[in-house]
């Protein structure tokens, strides 16, 4: 049956002549409405409310994926090099950057707890800034990848932490202890866990670690902080790419709840002890 021209009209637009429908809907749409489909053309309408049913891809942790690939790891790259120029201009180890962040046991213990944090952003010199900084721009960009934005910022804070929880408990408190390598040491730990369960060949970061636990028992060199950042980042990438599909948030959540639980509980009675 024929309609009158007046009834071909766009419903979004009732001023402008319609002759096409919706294949959703069936109603008449402009040319400004159409949008192409896999058959025909679609509202505005009806393709929001398709968008809306389309399930958003997910990182291998579960997060939601970013647009911005390694956009969290270069920002802690350059949080880490403003904190040591300015750790330089400062008087370096005699100013008070250095001296009101570095880890140091006595003084954590007497409630400067944010150390164990701080000292994770100082370093001894250039050489050691620049190792650092190149194992996170080698790792962190595929760990954030896999955990998603905002897991990588919870795991690297909590890897930096830790770390430092094992430099409270296991060396002298009298001794300043500083740098990203705890953070680093579990992103390692996270990237093996992660390219086990993906059945790459690992064998190339094995060696790496293997070298860097030789180096970790030299002089001046913390392995009580690498020892704790990879324990941690080992038990991560567990949580992470381990956990079953339906409880991953659960499973994750509980992870993180645990090891700060212990975290808090180890530093309590850590500082008991010192004081």
């Amino acid at each position: 049956m024929n309609l009158p021209a007046s009834d071909y009209r766009c419903y979004r637009h009732p001023d402008r002549e319609a002759y096409i429908s919706c294949q959703r809907c069936e109603r008449l749409i402009c040319p400004e409405c159409m949008n192409d489909a896999s058959v025909g053309f679609q509202c505005p309408s009806c393709v929001t409310e398709g968008a809306k049913s389309v399930r958003a891809p997910r990182t291998l942790a579960g997060g939601a994926v970013s647009g911005r690939d390694g956009i969290v790891s270069m920002v802690l790259i350059g949080i880490n090099v403003v904190a040591f120029l300015l750790q330089v201009a400062t008087g370096n180890r005699t100013g008070d950057i250095f001296q009101n962040g570095a880890m140091q046991g006595y003084v954590v213990a007497d409630g400067d707890y944010w150390r164990l944090l701080t000292s994770a952003f100082l370093h001894a010199d250039v050489l050691h800034l620049a190792f650092n900084m190149y194992a996170l721009y080698l790792f962190g960009p595929y760990i954030e990848r896999a955990l998603g934005t905002w897991r990588f910022i919870a795991a690297y804070v909590t890897m930096a932490v830790f770390a430092s929880v094992f430099v409270f408990v296991l060396t002298e408190p009298t001794t300043a202890t500083i740098g990203a390598s705890g953070a680093v040491f579990g992103l390692f730990g996270m990237a093996l866990i992660l390219l086990l369960k993906a059945k790459q060949d690992v064998t190339t970061l094995l060696v790496l670690l293997a070298i860097n636990a030789v180096l970790s028992l030299r002089a001046n060199i913390s392995w009580q902080g690498h020892l704790g950042g990879f324990v941690v980042g080992c038990l991560l990438g567990l949580a992470f790419a381990y956990a079953p599909r339906d409880r991953k948030q659960l499973v994750q959540a509980l992870t993180f709840a645990a090891l700060w639980i212990a975290m808090v509980a180890t530093i309590v009675v850590r500082s008991n002890q010192l004081l």
